[in-house]
């Protein structure tokens, strides 16, 4: 049996970062949104509140992860851009899950934001050249700096985890 805490498996961190890798990572990050979306439609109230996997987030507590999550990546992603390596504030995303709007708002008020969220995110991510995509800042949890280009492609992947989260479980209850 799989692991189902990483259903397309655990992040990978390039060994190099190209042009055509860079299009596709934010190709992902543009996709993510709708695709996040489709991963839930038609799901009922019930389906929503199912946690992915025995311990888990529910199907809404993983809705509202990822706009919580790439919000806090977009502005660290202009915090880069427009200061000399920061440090960045890490948050307790287990504890944010856990909050009212977490456990109980609607999930269209997710999607849609990580919709809006995304279109500047994308444009951002777009106008950037391979300098501006190597520029550092430090994250409390991880040895060293990190670029830019580290984040690019770790939310590229995040997009995708989550809504493979939504999606296997679907596929394992035979939720069409």
């Amino acid at each position: 049996m799989s692991d189902l805490r990483y259903p397309i498996g655990k992040f990978q961190l390039p060994s190099a970062y190209t042009p055509p890798l860079r299009s596709g990572f934010i190709a992902d990050i543009e996709r993510a949104p709708g695709a996040l979306r489709a991963a839930v439609a038609g799901l009922s109230p019930g389906q929503l509140d199912t946690p992915y996997r025995p311990g888990g987030w529910t199907v809404r507590q993983v809705v509202h992860h990822v706009p919580d999550s790439h919000m806090n990546a977009y502005v660290r992603t202009k915090l880069a851009l427009t200061e000399d390596e920061p440090t960045i504030k890490p948050y307790e995303e287990a504890r944010w899950a856990e909050l009212i709007d977490g456990r109980s708002a609607a999930t269209e008020t997710s999607l849609t934001l990580l919709e809006m969220v995304h279109a500047r995110w994308v444009m951002l991510l777009r106008s950037l050249t391979p300098e501006q995509l190597g520029r550092r800042l430090r994250h409390p949890e991880h040895t060293g700096p990190l670029t830019l280009d580290w984040m690019l492609a770790m939310y590229a992947w995040h997009g995708r985890h989550h809504v493979a989260h939504i999606t296997s479980l679907r596929e394992r209850e035979g939720w069409r």
